[in-house]
């Protein structure tokens, strides 16, 4: 297939795409409460589409390690009205939540992708999805957003991560949904150490070759990048770089970041040295 299939869109496969994070939280790990009013988060919208995001991804619950669970009207009632000032931006729209009832008045506003790091486990997942036409990203996460971090270990974290993405991709195929949809993320910093995310960074083409699913990386300004650099989150925009073309050099298709000007730059000079 010469194209990624995206809900309104389709996405030419040999450039990686750029994916704007757009937290309308009051307690993001990196831009808490920077975007949470709506004419904020237009704003900020509308800036990552000047600076030439391709998809903006939408989230109303933080899941940043230790993160509390936010109540479903509170994740609506931050969410929706942003969905609909966005779906007739231009640009793919994605809606970052685990919550069925969510997805759904998300699929009825017209998203293009619903990235989920609960890998459409949740009862009432996968139908609120099926018989839309948007993407699906399905994220590996150990445990979830409260204790994920809690000394979190594998035998074999590639092996392990790659098993548990092949059960879910097989879990959403079954129920009718069309493989050329779904994406893989190995959830960088979703119960994993310093070690595991570099392991899973490295196996990147690995997993897409054995998967035959595309992979979307999202790394941006994480403690992985911390650890290496020595440098605060809101320092981390070199390193989360470095980190972005360190994904696309092991397969990513689309990169998640906040920085999208500076990503965008890199990944034109990237190109035009293949």
């Amino acid at each position: 297939m010469p194209h990624f299939s995206f809900g309104r869109f389709n996405f030419p496969r040999e450039r990686t795409l750029v994916m704007g994070i757009l937290n309308v939280t009051p307690d993001s790990f990196s831009d808490g409460g920077q975007f949470a009013a709506l004419d904020f988060a237009i704003s900020h919208a509308e800036q990552m589409i000047r600076d030439g995001v391709d998809i903006i991804d939408v989230g109303g619950e933080s899941t940043r390690p230790g993160a509390p669970a936010v109540p479903l009207e509170e994740e609506l009632r931050r969410v929706l009205p942003v969905l609909f000032a966005l779906r007739d931006c231009g640009k793919a729209i994605s809606v970052d939540t685990y919550k069925p009832e969510l997805m759904r008045e998300a699929v009825l506003a017209g998203v293009d992708m619903i990235n989920d790091i609960n890998a459409f486990r949740a009862p009432g997942a996968i139908e609120a999805v099926r018989e839309s036409d948007c993407a699906l990203c399905i994220m590996h996460m150990l445990d979830k957003p409260a204790t994920m971090q809690d000394k979190p270990v594998y035998t074999d974290v590639v092996r392990e991560v790659t098993g548990f993405l092949h059960e879910r991709i097989g879990a959403l195929t079954s129920a009718g949904i069309d493989r050329s949809r779904l994406w893989i993320d190995p959830g960088f910093g979703f119960g994993k150490t310093v070690e595991h995310n570099y392991a899973l960074l490295k196996a990147g083409r690995q997993m897409v070759a054995e998967l035959g699913v595309p992979l979307l990386a999202g790394l941006s300004r994480k403690s992985m990048i911390g650890a290496v650099t020595g440098k605060p989150v809101e320092q981390r925009l070199a390193g989360s770089l470095g980190g972005a073309l360190a994904a696309v050099a092991h397969g990513a298709g689309i990169v998640r970041v906040h920085d999208v000007a500076e990503t965008v730059d890199a990944l034109k000079v990237w190109q035009a040295a293949q």
